[in-house]
C-alpha cells in the first residue's frame, strides 16, 4: 500500500491519541456501529483532504468500517499529527499522504496522490482538493458522485464556482449544518484558538487588548472565550449587521487602523486576505502578537511583514519576531491556523458532530449524488436533526416533545388572540 508519512514507528503513540478522541466522540461511535453492520459504502472510493488529527482519524475509521476504500492527505502543511498518520497507515491500512511541515510543492503532490485512487466521493477542508480536480484532474469527474466541504472558506470558494457555472459535481456544505457551525465554529474555534496562542506564547490573556477581525461564528466564539479570560475584546468588521451585533454583545467595535494602535493580541477569522496589512503593522505597539485562525495563511499579509521588517528571528517554537520601525511584532505559526499549527485543533466533542455530519452526508451522496444537480447543497435537515438527537442522547439529556394539540396549533392559521 502506498503512503508518504514522517515515521511509521510513531504508530503506537498515534493509537493512544485516536483512542482518547474516540472516547469523546460518541455520536460518531453510534454511526460507526451501524456502518459496520450495514456497509453502506462498500466498494466506494473516497479521497479526503483534511487536517490529519486524531479526530479526523476517527472519521476515516468510520468510513472504512462502512466499506469504503480511502486515501487521505493534509489540508494544511502544519496541521498534521505525524503519529496519527502513522497509526492510520500501520493499523488501519489507510493510505495517508501527510507530513507536518511539508513544503508547498509536497502539499500539492500529496493531494494529487490522494486523488490517484479515482474517487467516487471527495471530502474537503478548504476546497483545495476539489479545485485541483477542476483545474488539473478533470478526467476524474465522471466517476465522482459528489463531495463534502467542511469550512466557511471552502464553502465560499465552492459557491463562487457554482455562481461561475464551473462546478462539475454536487457538493454538500457540511459547514452550513447547524450542528456544525453553531458548535464547531463557535465553541471549537473559540477554545482551540486560545489554546494555540497560549501554547505558543504562554502570555496572560487577562487585561490585554484582544483584537478579533471578523464576527462570524468563529469570531463570536473567540470573543466569548477571550472575554471569559479577562481580555478587553475589540472587534473589527466590514459587515454592518455583524458589527452592530458585536456592539450589542458588549464589545468595542472600530476599524483595524484604529485597533492596530492599541491591540496587544490580534487574531484574524474572516476568510479574506490582507485583513492585517502593511499599514497596520506600522501602527502597532511594541510586542504586538499576531495570529490567524482562518483556513488559509492569507489573512495576515506575511509577505509585507517580511518586506518591511529590519530583522527577523525565531524566539520560541511557533513564534517569529519581526522588528518594524524599532518595534517588535510577533507572528504565530507562520500566519497559518494557530489552533492546529501550535495546538491540536478543535476538541473531539465538537468534532464529533462535524464528522458525524460528514459521515452521514457521504452516505447520502452515495445514495442520491447521481440525482443531484451540480450545486452546493446544505446538509439535509433530517441529518442535522439526527446528529443533534444522538448528541443529546450521548450526553444523557432528554427534551420535551410536542403534543398532538400543539402540532395542530403550529400548522393552523385560524386561531388568534
Amino acid at each position: 500500500m502506498e503512503y508518504n508519512i514522517k515515521d511509521i514507528n510513531l504508530a503506537d503513540k498515534g493509537m493512544l491519541k485516536i483512542e482518547w478522541s474516540s472516547m469523546h466522540m460518541n455520536v460518531l461511535k453510534i454511526i460507526r456501529e451501524r456502518f459496520r453492520k450495514e456497509k453502506p459504502l462498500k466498494g466506494i472510493r473516497i479521497a479526503a483532504c483534511l487536517h490529519v488529527t486524531s479526530e479526523t482519524a476517527n472519521l476515516m475509521i468510520t468510513l472504512k468500517e462502512a466499506g469504503a476504500d480511502i486515501s487521505l492527505c493534509a489540508s494544511n502543511p502544519l496541521s498534521t499529527q505525524d503519529e496519527v498518520a502513522a497509526a492510520l497507515v500501520k493499523n488501519y491500512k489507510i493510505r495517508v499522504y501527510a507530513i507536518k511541515g511539508e513544503d508547498t510543492e509536497t502539499y500539492y503532490e500529496h493531494i494529487h496522490k490522494a486523488l490517484d485512487i479515482k474517487p467516487n466521493i471527495t471530502i474537503d477542508d478548504g476546497a483545495d482538493m476539489i479545485t485541483i480536480v477542476h483545474k488539473e484532474r478533470q478526467e476524474l469527474v465522471d466517476e465522482i458522485y459528489g463531495g463534502c466541504e467542511e469550512t466557511t472558506t471552502g464553502v465560499i470558494r465552492l459557491k463562487n464556482m457554482e455562481r461561475s457555472g464551473v462546478l462539475k459535481y454536487p457538493i454538500i456544505a457540511v459547514n452550513e449544518a447547524k450542528t456544525k457551525y453553531l458548535f464547531d465554529n463557535r465553541y471549537g474555534t473559540g477554545q482551540s484558538t486560545i489554546d494555540g496562542i497560549l501554547r505558543a506564547t504562554n502570555v496572560l490573556i487577562a487585561g490585554k487588548n484582544f483584537v478579533i477581525a471578523g464576527y462570524g461564528w468563529c469570531g463570536k466564539g473567540l470573543a466569548m472565550r477571550a472575554r471569559g479570560m479577562g481580555a478587553n475584546v475589540i472587534i473589527t468588521e466590514v459587515d454592518p449587521i455583524k458589527a452592530l451585533e458585536a456592539a450589542m454583545d458588549g464589545f468595542r467595535v472600530m476599524p483595524m487602523r484604529e485597533a492596530a494602535k492599541i491591540g496587544d493580541i490580534f487574531v484574524t477569522v474572516t476568510g479574506n486576505k490582507s485583513v492585517i496589512n502593511e499599514e497596520h503593522f506600522k501602527l502597532m505597539k511594541d510586542g504586538a502578537i499576531l495570529a490567524n485562525s482562518g483556513h488559509f495563511n492569507v489573512e495576515i499579509d506575511v509577505e509585507a511583514l517580511e518586506r518591511i521588517a529590519k530583522s527577523k528571528r525565531k524566539i520560541r517554537e511557533n513564534v517569529i519576531e519581526y522588528t518594524v520601525n524599532n518595534k517588535r511584532i510577533y507572528l504565530l505559526a507562520e500566519g497559518r491556523l494557530v489552533n492546529l499549527a501550535a495546538a491540536e485543533g478543535h476538541p473531539p466533542e465538537v468534532m464529533d458532530m462535524s464528522f458525524s455530519n460528514q459521515a452521514l452526508s457521504v452516505e447520502y451522496l452515495v445514495k442520491k449524488g447521481k440525482e443531484l444537480d451540480k450545486r452546493v447543497y446544505v446538509v439535509p435537515e433530517e441529518i442535522d436533526r439526527e446528529v443533534a438527537r444522538l448528541k443529546l442522547k450521548s450526553m444523557g439529556i432528554e427534551i420535551d416533545t410536542l403534543t398532538k394539540e400543539q402540532e395542530e396549533y403550529l400548522k393552523s392559521w385560524e386561531l388568534g388572540t
